[in-house]
């Protein structure tokens, strides 16, 4: 492993100027502290393979996973670790967004790159790179509001309770059925991301609420709870968000549901990666990381599903196994792109 390295050369030799001998080998850390589902798996899959992509450009980028259900202290464990480790660069996905702060300052301290994805961070020493979570759930939370003409009973299933994501979804949707004055959201219940719970949550909720118009759904969730649905017959009557996973979107084409979903690509540590690397040779971002309520995001683009594209990603995913959810991910010369 070799550290990014300044070298100062001679005024004679370079007109007095300073070039930066870029590291050929680095060393990134990588913190799951959830493992609840396979989008989790193949986020790490995605980060990895992305990492092996850097060989065709003479880099070799060693990538060094920590994967396991653990609460925030264990995850602060992960950082710790990393940092005694000597790595280059952390890539977090963050069961917390406050929590890590003085840990990020202490791996700041070492010269250590930290990058947190899929859920945002306050810490000033870290960058967020994913998508904006409250415009995620926006988005289907808009779609949900057009297709019932503004007018309806909602309920909702939402994730991990208190988990930053999931907290970050219910402002969202909230926020726009807000702007409705015939939405009435009359439930929301969480299942932890778990395909099984969300099914019992929507069949529970069917039972008490039997006429209600529409369900804001989130990955993880979305197919238990359209399977309820249409084990109740009313696949017909009631419009629901979406899932991102093939087994799902087989269902969605074969069906020809009401969906939409907005998409939270596992691609999204494969993205911070790529970032990362080029952060480490020394290059500089075109535009600052300012954007988000912490001020210290790279917000990528959201993609959507619906009826318009369904039949696209259908072919896009054609031949995966059911678990592997819908992806993308910034290449390294799109990252590139984003640098100076």
């Amino acid at each position: 492993m070799k550290k990014l390295a300044i070298a100062a050369v001679t005024a004679a030799a370079l007109a007095g100027t300073a070039l930066s001998a870029l590291a050929e080998d680095f060393k990134i850390g990588l913190s799951n502290g959830w493992v609840g589902s396979e989008w989790r798996t193949q986020m790490i899959e995605e980060a990895e393979e992305a990492a092996a992509a850097w060989k065709d450009k003479g880099v070799n980028v060693e990538v060094v996973a920590q994967s396991a259900n653990v609460d925030v202290p264990g995850q602060i464990a992960h950082v710790r670790n990393f940092i005694s480790q000597g790595v280059d660069a952390i890539i977090i996905n963050p069961n917390s967004p406050t929590a890590f702060d003085p840990v990020f300052a202490q791996a700041k301290e070492a010269g250590i790159l930290v990058i947190a994805t899929d859920a945002e961070v306050s810490s000033p020493d870290a960058l967020y790179v994913g998508i904006d979570q409250k415009g995620w759930a926006m988005e289907s939370a808009k779609w949900l509001a057009d297709t019932l003409n503004g007018e309806g009973k909602v309920v909702a299933i939402n994730g991990v309770a208190g988990h930053p994501a999931n907290e970050m979804r219910v402002a969202g949707y909230r926020e726009v059925f807000g702007e409705h004055d015939g939405i009435e959201i009359v439930n929301e219940v969480n299942a932890n991301w778990d395909q099984a719970q969300g099914q019992q949550a929507m069949q529970n909720l069917l039972a008490t609420y039997p006429d209600i118009d529409g369900v804001w759904v989130q990955d993880g969730m979305a197919a238990g709870a359209w399977r309820s649905i249409m084990d109740a017959d009313k696949a017909g009557d009631i419009a629901a968000t979406g899932e991102i996973r093939k087994d799902f979107i087989d269902i969605w084409t074969e069906n020809k549901l009401n969906s939409g979903a907005s998409v939270n690509p596992p691609g999204v540590m494969a993205s911070a990666l790529n970032v990362a690397v080029l952060m480490l040779q020394g290059r500089e971002l075109k535009e600052p990381a300012k954007a988000g309520q912490y001020e210290n995001a790279l917000y990528l683009p959201i993609p959507f599903i619906s009826s318009d594209n369904l039949e696209e990603v259908a072919a896009s995913v054609d031949g995966k196994p059911g678990y592997y959810s819908y992806t993308s991910s910034l290449s390294i010369d799109d990252a590139e792109a984003l640098f100076k």
